[in-house]
């Protein structure tokens, strides 16, 4: 991307794999950039992450692609079980032909924190990108001439040129914005985490060995595995509706609900249940898509933008086409408003797409009885080189053609 002569000074909100990457791509367009996360230090929590082609593609256009992959795996198959039964339902080569032609980029499995290690190392190395811990956003105000950040610990003001909130699922700045209340909760929680595959015995390891996705799908629960970091640790999800789900209450999602849920699964997967971390609950969350994602000089990112499901593993693939969507928006353009209005115009209607059907996969994945009987019938009619019905969610939008 060309350097443009007068920069701009773009100040970013959060810290996460969202506002790291949207504060690289700022950098690489040719702008100044300051941003700002609210804790004492940088880092990311969770465990595992899919990286579907067209997140591999963004971090590619990043910069990051080589690091990224350097701790990576790049699973085999993607497979579906039925938790129940023990049975294939369905799968995708990953290494096949099909694949290749179709899609220009890896699928990969990472690890949470070495994803967000990789592009906080980008732009630590990035003359223009200041990184600010501490620093929370209590109020945000704009007039033209920029927009005005006070911050809750009592630091000196900051005025930028323009804001992207990426502050992520409990945005501070989409509430003074939008108003549109606390994230919507799912009923469902997840229990994850990532232990080294030496500990591993058994069936365990023969699907460790295998560096396959599984992912066994059940009545209103499923289970995720897959190595990450090389194939030194092994991710589990384990994730289940709860039946005691109360809006006021964390007394709900417990681990006996978590016992009881799966006490009907196979034989795996019950081997495989007292092997996942229990140090956390995840109650799983997203919101009702909104139509503006910018509000003048402030712009929504990630999460504060299009918070959804887990169920089609484009969180924060998404969050990374956005972040490349706003560096070109402001590689093209030195009017933030301009740029502002066109990364949202590209982004709004994939990522509006992606956020509804996360939430119908996810119950596709939970049915019961008949109905999961004929989902496994459906679903096994397919080869593993079918990808007609998931290209459209790992094919991101063109970027526009530049003006002549």
């Amino acid at each position: 991307m060309p350097v443009l002569t007068s920069p701009l000074h773009i100040a970013v909100v959060g810290g996460g794999i969202g506002g790291l990457a949207a504060a690289l791509a700022t950098a690489r367009a040719g702008h100044r950039v300051t941003l700002m996360e609210r804790a004492a230090r940088f880092g990311e929590i969770g465990a595992g992450l899919q990286l579907a082609p067209n997140a591999s593609l963004a971090l590619d256009e990043l910069g990051v692609l080589p690091a990224v992959r350097a701790s990576a795996v790049a699973p085999p198959r993607l497979v579906m079980m039925d938790a129940l039964t023990g049975d294939e339902v369905t799968s995708l080569d990953l290494r096949s032909s099909a694949y290749t032609d179709r899609f220009a980029h890896p699928y990969l499995v990472t690890h949470r924190t070495d994803l967000h290690a990789a592009l906080l190392t980008a732009c630590q190395e990035h003359p223009a990108v200041t990184l600010r811990t501490g620093h929370t956003v209590a109020e945000a105000d704009q007039d033209g001439s920029g927009v005005h950040l006070h911050f809750a610990e009592g630091h000196t003001p900051l005025t930028a040129d323009a804001v992207v909130a990426a502050d992520g699922l409990h945005s501070r700045l989409r509430q003074v914005l939008v108003g549109d209340g606390e994230p919507v909760c799912s009923r469902y929680v997840a229990f994850r985490g990532a232990l080294p595959t030496g500990k591993m015995t058994g069936r365990m390891s023969q699907h460790a060995a295998s560096e396959a996705v599984m992912v066994w799908a059940g009545p209103r629960m499923h289970l995720v595995q897959y190595p990450v970091r090389r194939g030194e640790l092994y991710n589990q999800v384990a994730v289940f509706e709860s039946d005691h789900y109360t809006p006021d209450s964390d007394d709900w999602g417990t681990e006996a609900e978590l016992e009881e849920r799966f006490a009907g699964a196979c034989e795996a997967v019950r081997d495989a249940l007292p092997l996942v971390s229990r140090d956390r609950r995840w109650p799983l969350y997203d919101r009702a898509p909104i139509s503006t994602w910018v509000h003048e000089r402030i712009a929504l990112l990630g999460d504060a933008a299009h918070p959804m499901l887990q169920y089609l593993a484009q969180g924060a693939c998404q969050a990374l086409e956005d972040a490349v969507a706003l560096g070109q928006a402001l590689g093209r353009s030195a009017d933030p408003a301009e740029a502002f209005a066109a990364y949202a115009d590209r982004r709004r209607e994939r990522a509006t797409l992606i956020q509804t059907n996360a939430r119908r996969f996810g119950e596709i994945c939970h049915l019961e009885g008949m109905a999961a009987t004929l989902r496994n019938m459906l679903l096994s009619s397919r080869g593993p080189e079918a990808f007609d019905d998931i290209s459209w969610v790992w094919t991101p939008t063109p970027a526009p053609a530049p003006a002549l």
